[in-house]
């Protein structure tokens, strides 16, 4: 089942070497249900921030965010995030890290959620490997099956890709893809690559810079499989990317 994510006249400062930095302003979003949305913009205007808040793993200085009308106050098993490093825990074999969000159910329904997801990304035969024997890939399709092994109501990425070289990423794009297509939940993904971005999302939110607000929200009309070669997929990217040049603004540099 999906579920629907709205987030309402939120608001983010922090305090930076004493000074307030005003990151995230009046921001208005509703994350359908279902849907696959990416989160584009300059680096230091809050897209990141914005995910963590959506998890729970930061609070607003203003606003709501709401899931399925009940709002979210910390962190929960109905919000699971993906980071850019997978943050598996070293000293576990792949099948306990994937199962380590299943504490307290029977060993026989953790065994059965692993090897199920662990079959969804291709890694069965590493379910006793560990992380280090892993490559960069195979270490975020193990970080993927763990953070769906929770079933949680919305997948959040914060650039899960963003350290694989271009061909890793392009098989994890159309794992990632596959997965969101067989099990029908909703994804939230930032990314800063314009064409990673069109290939993936339903809708893309471009963010403008320091204050991060949203300048534009691009409906992508394109079916699947999509070819990135072609010229509709060149006009989406021509669009972000107007956006993203028309959205930057000069300021500060920091980080959030």
């Amino acid at each position: 089942m999906s579920h629907e994510l709205s987030i309402a006249d939120l608001n983010k400062d922090f305090s930076i070497k004493g000074e307030t930095r005003h990151v995230l302003d009046h921001i208005d979003l509703d994350i359908r249900a279902g849907e696959f949305l990416v989160i584009v913009g300059h680096s230091g205007c809050g897209k990141s921030t914005l995910l963590k808040i959506i998890a729970g793993l930061e609070h607003p200085t203003t606003g709501t965010v709401a899931l399925d009308g009940k709002p979210v106050t910390g962190p929960g098993p109905d919000r699971t995030m993906i980071f850019q490093e997978h943050r598996l825990f070293p000293w576990m074999s792949i099948r306990d890290n994937v199962e380590f969000g299943l504490r307290g159910r029977p060993d026989s329904e953790r065994s059965q959620i692993s090897s199920r997801l662990l079959k969804t990304v291709d890694l069965e035969e590493f379910a006793d490997a560990y992380p280090s024997q892993l490559s960069g890939g195979m270490s975020q399709r193990a970080a993927i099956a763990r953070a769906l092994a929770t079933n949680p109501e919305i997948l959040l990425l914060d650039e899960p890709f963003g350290a694989l070289d271009a061909f890793t990423k392009m098989e994890l794009q159309e794992e990632l893809l596959r997965i969101h297509a067989e099990q029908g939940g909703t994804m939230a993904m930032v990314t800063h690559d314009i064409e990673e971005a069109v290939y993936l999302a339903d809708r893309i939110v471009v963010m403008s810079s320091r204050p991060g607000k949203i300048e534009e929200i691009v409906e992508v009309q394109l079916g699947r499989p999509r070819d990135r070669g072609s010229a509709d997929f060149a006009w989406y990217k021509k669009r972000v990317y107007d956006h993203f040049i028309k959205s930057k603004q000069k300021g500060p540099e920091y980080v959030i």
